[in-house]
């Protein structure tokens, strides 16, 4: 098999006039780390297949003679499936069917298999039903925004490697090797009960499975594969979708509630009294406990955490480090600094103490599980512990994916936000005295997302009506129901 640099298929319509490709693949869909859109008007099986082409072609560059494919519960994701292989079988490349997954049992299987350390997820993680996505990753690292542009523009270019003879597909399942992994590293003392949230997501399956071989108790709930997501959308960062999780830890009285989100890379977890402790939060937990073994390492969170994490690390003698938003962002900030911890507020915890160093909501609910168990508390008394927290939860703004960037800039250049210390690393955080808030686009849905933390309640007012003000300047039609 020979693989130019430049290969032109004379059945592919991408090669016309830009006008034409751009109705074809929405180069909006490309975002800063997934391929993501509405199912059957963006992201349609005509574009999967131009992405399986793209995505395997730059794989066989690499080195790569397969792809780990799987794909979440969505009801669109077995057509979107079917387009992506026949993508990728024209290349010459092999696939490797693994089944509905959740997406860190991609990532186990790309870290552990010894034929190929790439893949593709069929998933739109946390988004609602009407979207789908493609989640990518190369020699085990995910890709980032100029690494999915390049996608973008190979399609463009009808840059595919063509091979007469197409590659193979095979089907394997590493369901029970990645429980059996986890359970081999995690060491629980005592059977805690737990509700588990699955949200009819990809991980309905494994995730009861995994804490039942834990030897919990678990009350699974929403634990059956359905892609309309009939009980809540699959974000457990929105405090509305943890309603039914929290009334279930408290008519069972269990000792925690976990929310996982439609692709199972995000947690959330909910204490046995029902209180919703945010990721931030228990990565203060995290960090206290791989900190204290490992004096001196770095612990990476994103801008949108709470300053107490920084507080916290550097109080059992860590190295705070924050990062832009985003898993392919953390990833290769893990890699630059070789930390053993890192998280972000939407949910995504990452360990490479004990683990492989990518987003697992599973594994991390484990870590908590594991944590308590071996420290006799609750939660409830863990949390108590610590410093207490003022904070906003994360506001959604609709904005038009062509305008959110735009609004987000006008902000910067022509906000007045006085003697507030302005951040710029993503979006704007302004820092006051006793308070701090945050403005940024949304690099997964529609809208710019704000979140504010102070010293009190009178104080996170005060600083939620500062960027209310400033924001309704630029644009005074937006609602800001905060």
């Amino acid at each position: 098999m020979t693989m130019p640099s430049h290969v032109f298929d004379p059945h592919l319509k991408v090669a016309k006039a830009d006008q034409e490709i751009n109705l074809l693949v929405p180069e909006h869909i490309f975002r800063a780390y997934d391929i993501r859109g509405i199912a059957e008007t963006e992201v349609t099986p005509a574009i999967a297949l131009l992405i399986g082409k793209a995505v395997a072609s730059e794989a066989l560059y690499q080195g790569e003679h397969s792809l780990l494919v799987g794909l979440d519960a969505r009801t669109h994701s077995p057509m979107l499936y079917e387009s992506l292989v026949e993508g990728i079988l024209t290349t010459g490349c092999n696939v490797i069917n693994i089944g509905v997954v959740p997406t860190p049992l991609m990532n186990f299987a790309a870290a552990m298999f010894k034929d190929t350390s790439s893949g593709i997820v069929i998933t739109a993680s946390h988004n609602p039903k009407e979207y789908n996505g493609f989640k990518i990753i190369l020699k085990e690292k995910s890709l980032t925004r100029p690494e999915i542009k390049k996608l973008y523009q190979v399609i463009v270019d009808g840059d595919f490697v063509i091979d007469d003879s197409k590659g193979q597909l095979v089907n394997k399942r590493f369901n029970d090797d990645y429980i059996e992994a986890i359970c081999a590293d995690v060491a629980i003392n005592s059977s805690l009960h737990i509700v588990v949230d699955a949200a009819n997501g990809a991980s309905s399956e494994i995730a009861p499975a995994l804490f039942n071989k834990l030897g919990c108790k678990v009350t699974p709930l929403f634990c059956a594969f359905d892609g309309d997501f009939p009980n809540h959308d699959p974000d457990p960062c929105i405090e509305a979708n943890l309603q039914l999780l929290i009334n279930a830890v408290k008519n069972v009285s269990a000792d925690i509630g976990i929310a996982l989100d439609g692709d199972g890379d995000r947690l959330v977890a909910v204490t046995a009294s029902g209180k919703i402790i945010w990721p931030d939060q228990l990565l203060m937990i995290f960090a206290r406990d791989v900190v204290s073994r490992n004096p001196g390492c770095d612990v990476i969170f994103d801008i949108k955490s709470t300053k107490r994490l920084s507080q916290i690390i550097s109080s059992y003698g860590g190295r705070p480090v924050m990062c832009k938003t985003g898993h392919s962002n953390i990833k290769a900030k893990m890699r630059e600094t070789d930390a053993l911890l890192a998280g972000e507020f939407s949910g995504h915890i990452f360990f490479k103490e004990r683990w492989l160093g990518f987003d697992d909501g599973l594994y991390a609910a484990a870590r908590l599980v594991e944590i308590m168990s071996l420290e006799d508390q609750s939660l409830d008394n863990m949390m108590a512990a610590m410093p207490a927290l003022f904070i906003s939860p994360e506001i959604k703004i609709a904005v038009a994916d062509t305008e959110k960037f735009i609004l987000i800039d006008k902000i910067i250049d022509n906000g007045n936000f006085g003697l507030g210390e302005k951040t710029l690393m993503d979006g704007l955080k302004v820092d006051f005295d006793n308070s701090w808030g945050l403005v940024r686009a949304s690099n997964t849905t529609p809208a710019i997302t704000l979140r504010f933390e102070a010293d009190s309640t009178s104080d996170l007012i005060k600083v939620q009506s500062i960027f209310k003000r400033e924001i309704n300047k630029i644009d005074p039609k937006l609602i800001l129901d905060f």
